[in-house]
């Protein structure tokens, strides 16, 4: 019997959510089924909650420094849920993961250098270099029988003097995939020999469903541990990105070294009490809620796939390895790509992400969060159904 109760409709209207509140603006109306954004539409472990009403009770807020208990717990997780034993000296505070790739841009390149990523893949990837002046380099993924790979020998024939970073993604945003030893190890083995330096975002790296485990960069090799930025958070897990509780972990102490002075220089590695105290009572209290948000989730993409098949068989769900994010093959549908996202918002009335903002490879698709309560994917999916039959008869 469950424990939590994650078909629960939490009105989220009027809290300043992104996801619900800023519906008109991004999409032209408020009134949308919102599955857009990467939060999920569940309740937090109780024991965040707790937590924090616990704090709060005190009444004082005045600066917080870390505790061991705040390290512990991220060390105790990691080496629990992902077999990679970490130290203490290797993990700082940032504030945001997409944050932290921005600084590592700024600290370890220069205008003339060059980022390498592979789309399609999560949007700031390519947004974030390029206000940073630096020039983007694709090396995209290889669409196989509806499975993404890493075209590694593509990666070698573009690399030259100027590429100085690989941004991953690990588990991958859009397409779900959980890399596998063997092509993580590839990627290391080719950036260490080129001195690029590897940036790995594992912000869903807890979200991974059996028989799939996700595997930390870092912990493939020593090549990959002395030449890489490995970035976490509870954030996904556990439903708290607005709490900001992001850190990097960086093996190498002089890579480490630069990256933390050119943190504290601007006083970027300190985090809020919150984000401290968040953190650690998910990582200390939060294994049992999400063994039930993981098994609530993938029924909602068991859902997707089979309502898909059986009454939208022209839209394919790319099934994830990991995380509430089902990438959407629409390509059958025959649609430009500004009539797809016409047929999502203004017939089905539902905010997806375009496939576009993911760069190469992202034109016919769209990427849908099912980390909701089951009622609104049912609805989703029948309003979907209306609108494709409707535009085919009207063809």
């Amino acid at each position: 019997m469950s424990k939590y109760n994650f078909d629960e409709i939490v009105d989220r209207r009027g809290t300043h959510a992104i996801k619900v509140d800023a519906l008109g603006e991004r999409f032209g109306n408020p009134d949308l089924i919102s599955l857009w954004v990467a939060d999920m539409d569940f309740k937090s472990p109780p024991a965040v909650a707790n937590t924090i009403i616990e704090r709060c009770r005190h009444g004082i807020f005045g600066y917080t420094s870390t505790s061991d208990e705040y390290y512990n717990s991220i060390i105790n997780w990691v080496n629990r849920h992902h077999d990679w034993k970490i130290d203490r000296e290797w993990i700082s505070f940032v504030p945001g993961i997409v944050k932290g790739i921005a600084f590592a841009v700024d600290c370890f390149t220069c205008p003339d250098h060059e980022v390498i990523i592979q789309p399609p893949v999560y949007h700031p990837f390519r947004i974030i270099p390029t206000l940073h002046h630096r020039t983007v380099v694709d090396n995209p993924l290889i669409l196989e029988a509806g499975h993404y790979k890493m075209d590694v020998e593509g990666l070698k024939k573009l690399i030259n003097p100027a590429s100085k970073l690989l941004i991953l993604c690990n588990p991958h945003n859009p397409g779900g995939r959980v890399w596998t030893r063997e092509e993580l190890i590839a990627i290391a083995d080719i950036c260490f020999e080129h001195k690029i330096l590897v940036i790995s975002d594992e912000i869903h790296s807890d979200l991974a469903f059996v028989p799939h485990k996700h595997i930390p960069f870092a912990s493939v090799s020593e090549k990959a541990a002395q030449n890489s930025i490995t970035f976490m958070a509870p954030s996904k897990t556990f439903n708290i990105a607005g709490i900001v509780s992001s850190y990097s972990v960086i093996p190498n102490k002089k890579l480490r070294e630069l990256f933390h002075t050119f943190l504290s220089n601007s006083e970027l590695e300190a985090g809020h009490i919150f984000a401290y105290l968040a953190a650690q009572a998910a990582y200390d209290n939060g294994d049992e809620w999400l063994v039930e948000a993981k098994d609530y989730i993938w029924k909602n993409i068991c859902y997707v796939d089979e309502y898909l098949k059986s009454n939208i068989p022209q839209i394919k769900a790319m099934l994830p390895e990991a995380s509430f994010l089902v990438w959407l093959d629409c390509r059958e549908l025959n649609l430009l790509q500004s009539d797809l996202v016409s047929l999502f918002v203004d017939d089905a009335k539902l905010a997806l992400n375009d496939g576009i903002m993911f760069g190469t490879g992202g034109e016919g698709f769209m990427r849908l969060n099912v980390g909701t309560p089951l009622a609104n994917i049912r609805q989703a999916m029948d309003n979907l159904k209306k609108a494709v039959e409707t535009k085919q008869t009207s063809i």
